[in-house]
């Protein structure tokens, strides 16, 4: 399977999309060298997985305009792989050009939501989604992993309660459309740890071990990483975080963005999950964070009280 090599059976995967999905709301953003050490410090600290961007016009999204140039920083990274978001034909079409490891597709779990953030249907999405498989394969030699993510797959802003199945639904459609990898996200942090355990538990009944399913959680209502610990104990072995809990979504009123990447590396240390990542290393990359966005405020238990000196896994 092409995902294999970016998310090998045997080791938890998490991925750091502070440069992506936290960026796509702050009012600033680093610079390209800021960017370049937040990426070099972090891959010191031991993380090997990035969000770096998405393809957007540089004009509207100047955040992501030196998307290339951090694809092009992590290719050279021991072990390190790159993800970036493609939003449709075009998006993959320049994402080719390059050699990103990942590319992501987002469809949703609702129809008002996927009206209201990429007006199109549901129906529409999974059409895109067979179209952008095939192009991908055609594109180049070793074509990207394809992931498609499924946004409000806990609960939508817009239509409130989602019937698990619906997801699953989704989630099969997904898979004979030929993605590679399929990621959950609970978009507006509506889920708990009971909602996250359930779906995991049928996700991987229906879908087989043999897929590579990952989770992404926003820590609006504090429950990010207890659902984190949920979906690790019901199989799952990739998730998102992002440094400082950096990020946010439009249709999430007051959402305090994403779990944070350090607290989620502790909370794998705790139960005796190897990451390879050093958290104390990682905590300190936030020094690059509070220089290059000074007004955004950066959460997290592990940088508010320190990482105990004897860590006890029982």
């Amino acid at each position: 399977m092409r995902a294999d090599r970016l998310f090998p059976k045997d080791r938890i995967v998490l991925r750091e999309v502070g440069l992506r999905d936290g960026l796509q709301l702050t009012k600033q953003y680093p610079t390209t060298k800021q960017k370049h050490d937040w990426l070099l410090r972090e891959h010191a600290a031991g993380v090997r997985h990035f969000e770096v961007g998405s393809f957007l016009p540089a004009s509207r999204f100047p955040q992501f305009a030196d998307l290339r140039e951090l694809i092009e920083l992590v290719g050279a990274l021991d072990g390190a792989c790159s993800t970036a978001l493609t939003l449709n034909e075009r998006g993959v079409a320049d994402a080719l050009e390059t050699e990103v490891d990942e590319i992501m597709f987002v469809l949703s779990a609702t129809e008002s939501h996927s009206l209201a953030n990429t007006r199109r249907s549901r129906a529409e999405a999974l059409r895109m989604l067979e179209r952008i498989n095939l192009q991908r394969l055609n594109g180049r030699g070793r074509p990207p992993v394809l992931t498609v993510g499924i946004a409000m797959a806990f609960g939508c802003s817009l239509e409130g309660e989602v019937a698990p199945k619906e997801v699953i639904r989704l989630a099969e459609a997904c898979k004979a459309a030929g993605v590679d990898t399929i990621a959950v996200a609970d978009t507006v942090g509506f889920g708990g740890p009971a909602q996250v355990g359930h779906m995991a538990h049928e996700l991987r009944r229906l879908l087989g071990d043999d897929q590579p399913i990952s989770m992404h959680f926003h820590d609006t209502r504090g429950l990010a990483i207890a659902n984190c610990a949920a979906a690790l104990d019901n199989g799952i072995r990739i998730l998102d975080g992002s440094l400082g809990g950096l990020g946010g979504c439009p249709f999430a009123p007051g959402a305090t963005g994403n779990t944070v990447f350090e607290d989620m590396v502790f909370l794998c240390d705790t139960m005796g999950l190897e990451t390879g990542i050093d958290v104390t290393a990682l905590a300190e990359v936030r020094a690059v964070l509070r220089t290059a966005l000074p007004d955004e405020p950066l959460h997290g238990a592990v940088a508010r009280a320190g990482v105990p000196k004897v860590l006890e896994v029982t």
